[in-house]
């Protein structure tokens, strides 16, 4: 279980956070860098936490959490049935203001497949629509009435799965996306022009910190909020989107 964090001075709360091993660029690696981490390195220094990472599947880090086995994970879209795993930040209406970033899902297709969305319906659907295992998009996939196949944990192994004709497209999110359509398979495969959703992505606490130490919660929220829109972050993610630290 690869974990890894900054000393703590003594007395400093220890917060143990799980998150996606996957390479979700800009936001995370499985390395630890990422503008999610540089977030919660800053936020960390502000509200005089130390935080431990630890990475491992997403459905792990969720059933952790609902045990309360560790205190957090990140970076967590909503989802009602969520609530009973965690708490996000402004409870069970989250409050988009204290979110770590916001990201979108796009809909891959295979070159010249009729496949589209129009922003309300999929069009010329002949086949399942692939998504990863346990993310957020697969609602919204099934309120389309469209075949959900969830069998691939990884964004590659959908990619794939799309090329040999199993899947009719691929619901992934927008920074896996650009990666692959930017990889050895872009020339394969193409995004509809319409995101199939916009939505934050927010630190969520175990029901048992929220509970416990409602305050540091609260701080934690707040401090994100405030990093995420002050001049030290707002460099970093400057810096990101030229490329800098690719």
């Amino acid at each position: 279980m690869p974990s890894h964090a900054a000393p703590a001075q003594e007395g400093t709360p220890i917060i143990t956070l799980c998150y996606e091993r996957a390479d979700v660029r800009p936001w995370r690696t499985q390395a630890g860098e990422g503008l999610n981490f540089d977030l919660l390195r800053l936020v960390a220094e502000r509200a005089g936490v130390a935080f431990n990472f630890q990475s491992m599947p997403f459905k792990r880090c969720l059933a952790l959490l609902k045990a309360n086995a560790v205190d957090g994970v990140f970076a967590v879209s909503f989802k009602p049935d969520r609530l009973e795993l965690g708490q996000y930040p402004g409870g069970a209406t989250p409050d988009p203001s204290k979110r770590m970033h916001i990201d979108r899902y796009v809909l891959l297709r295979r070159k010249g497949s009729a496949l589209d969305w129009d922003g309300k319906a999929l069009r010329n659907v002949d086949g399942a629509i692939g998504a990863q295992l346990g993310y957020s998009i697969t609602d919204q996939l099934r309120s389309l009435n469209v075949t959900v196949d969830e069998g691939s944990q990884r964004s590659d192994e959908l990619i794939r799965k799309l090329l040999a004709g199993r899947v009719a497209g691929a619901a992934l999110g927008g920074s896996d996306a650009r990666t692959l359509l930017d990889g050895p398979y872009g020339p394969q495969i193409e995004a509809c022009p319409i995101p199939l959703v916009e939505k934050p992505y927010f630190l969520m606490l175990s029901h048992a910190l929220v509970e416990k130490q409602p305050a540091l919660a609260q701080r934690i929220w707040a401090t994100i909020e405030q990093v995420r829109n002050g001049p030290a972050y707002r460099q970093l993610e400057r810096a990101d989107s030229r490329g800098a630290r690719r």
